[in-house]
């Protein structure tokens, strides 16, 4: 009796975080690692299952992509807007051991069909490490990712099998459920992200820093 009393004492909370992010967005990389370093100190007491899911920041962008500076000095109002949120981000980014390099994004991609590898991912066990891959592939080594030969080579650094991350990227089914996972993300109410849902009940919306998350993650397992 006393030993499965102590069993229950001792037994871990859990927290499921469904994380919603794209693969070309800044912030989701820093709210990324931030999460992972919170995640880390409350491993001994607390179990996380961590799931990510699709959102395009621009779902409209050709297939091909466009060029980066460009596409992004018009979204921010001019280059030297582009030069002062970039050079923030990358300081940013830097405080938490990234390294973003945006002189080397040559092409902001349509992200859909990253999405549709990250979700065949989750499946195949590798999602955490595929989603690292790529989040550094662009910010840091200014990878294109808008060619199926940069995605399938990524895939399968992350442990895909090549064929199976070819077939997908030619699965006009599996680009449908990735739209389809999107819409049901903007019922909900998502907007922009990054965007946390906690236990499928809390939602914590933008990077928040490494002791919010503590803080949070500690207080849904009091409650819970």
């Amino acid at each position: 009796m006393m030993e499965e009393m102590e069993e229950k004492v001792m037994a871990k909370k859990k927290i499921k975080i469904d994380v919603v992010s794209d693969v070309v967005c800044p912030w989701c990389y820093i709210g990324k690692r931030r999460l992972e370093k919170a995640i880390e100190t409350l491993h001994d007491t607390i179990d996380f299952e961590v799931s990510y899911h699709p959102f395009e920041l621009n779902p409209q962008m050709p297939a091909r992509g466009v060029n980066q500076k460009e596409y992004l000095s018009e979204k921010f109002g001019g280059e030297e807007q582009y030069s002062k949120i970039t050079a923030h981000t990358t300081q940013v980014a830097a405080t938490e051991g990234l390294i973003f390099n945006f002189d080397k994004q040559q092409r902001s991609p349509n992200t859909r069909k990253a999405h549709v590898l990250l979700q065949a991912a989750h499946t195949d066990g590798v999602q955490l490490s595929l989603m690292e891959i790529l989040f550094n592939a662009y910010f840091t080594d200014g990878v294109d990712l808008s060619t199926h030969e940069n995605l399938i080579a990524l895939a399968t650094q992350a442990g895909m099998a090549e064929d199976k991350a070819a077939q997908l990227l030619s699965d006009d089914q599996a680009l449908m459920q990735v739209s389809l996972a999107e819409q049901e993300l903007y019922k909900l109410g998502i907007s922009s992200v990054p965007f946390y849902i906690i236990n499928n009940k809390y939602g914590i919306s933008g990077a928040q820093a490494t002791e919010t998350f503590i803080e949070t993650f500690e207080d849904i397992s009091s409650k819970e």
